[in-house]
């Protein structure tokens, strides 16, 4: 059963008549409506271009938190031969909202991170909704250490609402994690590649996503705050998201124009909720891509690259 969005109901409608047809006509053998269902789903698809040619932010904001698009998991299992998950920050816990470890990507050795928010009630509790602690970034860092000691490309999916803000992650440190994790994007002299599969959230996204290349997906998002959590502080009602997801300019579109984000990854038509497998296939593609940009870049030319690319930031958008 698909899981509409909002501005997808009339589309809902017409898929659900569509569907009715097609009931009554399993139910009753004699009965020809394959002219009237086909009808119905050129209408349908002619909606889902409309609806999805020109997203607002807001939408672009539902489109990226869908429960059904593809998550890390998912992308690991598809993309990636040989994943050997590694677990723990040899310090606290092992925190399940992150999840990486070595794998083949291509057959070449790889170093994969990602976040990753569950896709059912229970896995979704077990993964705190892709929002990782202190124990997560620390993981992280350890993964980063290694894969820097062995030459190993790192590819980090960043997926996350932000990092968790709760009363036991601040007294373990949450900034102080979230700032040593960005600090070893920076240091680490191996192809760093990031794409953001989903939400990017705040902090959070950034300590996975300060890498050479930053990909976005079509319709992901990638921003300081959440439009709801803008909207509580600067009008003090989160029912003004629409107009925060406006401001925040944290769009694929105005983040590749801004210079923060290097590339975007087209999704399949109505998003990559629709067609999971294709949208999958087309991360494959573009991260195969971006390590062939890297091939023969050594640690010093990579690290500061990756450091240039972020001082720099700002720059790009000021002379616009």
């Amino acid at each position: 059963m698909t899981n509409y969005l909002d501005f997808e109901k009339p589309l809902a409608e017409i898929e659900g008549k569509a569907e009715e047809l097609r009931a009554l006509a399993r139910q009753n053998e004699e009965m020809d409506i394959s002219d009237e269902a086909a009808a119905l789903d050129r209408k349908a698809a002619e909606m889902l271009e409309d609806l999805y040619k020109d997203l607002t932010p807001w939408r672009k904001c539902q489109v990226a938190r869908h429960p059904e698009r593809p998550h890390c998991k998912d992308y690991i299992d598809a993309l990636f031969t040989e994943y050997t998950p590694l677990a723990g920050d040899r310090n606290f816990a092992d925190d399940h909202a992150v999840m990486g470890g070595l794998a083949r990507f291509n057959d070449t050795p790889v170093m994969v991170i990602g976040h990753e928010k569950g896709n059912d009630t229970k896995s979704r509790i077990e993964r705190n909704f892709g929002m990782a602690r202190p124990e997560g970034y620390r993981k992280a860092i350890r993964l980063m250490e290694m894969a820097d000691k062995f030459g190993l490309p790192v590819i980090t999916l960043v997926d996350t609402p932000g990092a968790y803000p709760g009363k036991g992650a601040e007294e373990r440190g949450q900034s102080e994690a979230i700032a040593r994790a960005t600090e070893k994007c920076l240091q680490i002299g191996v192809p760093l590649i990031s794409v953001v599969i989903g939400e990017g959230g705040s902090g959070g996204a950034v300590a996975f996503a300060t890498a050479n290349r930053v990909a976005m997906l079509e319709h992901s998002v990638y921003s300081v705050i959440s439009p709801e959590g803008c909207a509580s502080i600067l009008w003090k009602d989160a029912e003004k998201m629409r107009e925060a997801a406006e401001a925040l300019r944290l769009t694929a579109q105005d983040l590749t124009k801004l210079g923060v984000a290097d590339q975007i990854i087209d999704e399949p038509k109505g998003g990559a909720h629709r067609n999971a497998k294709a949208a999958i296939e087309s991360v494959g593609k573009a991260i195969s891509s971006m390590l062939k940009e890297m091939d023969n870049q050594g640690p010093q030319q990579l690290v500061k690259a990756r450091r240039d690319k972020f001082l720099g930031l700002g720059s790009k958008g000021l002379a616009a």
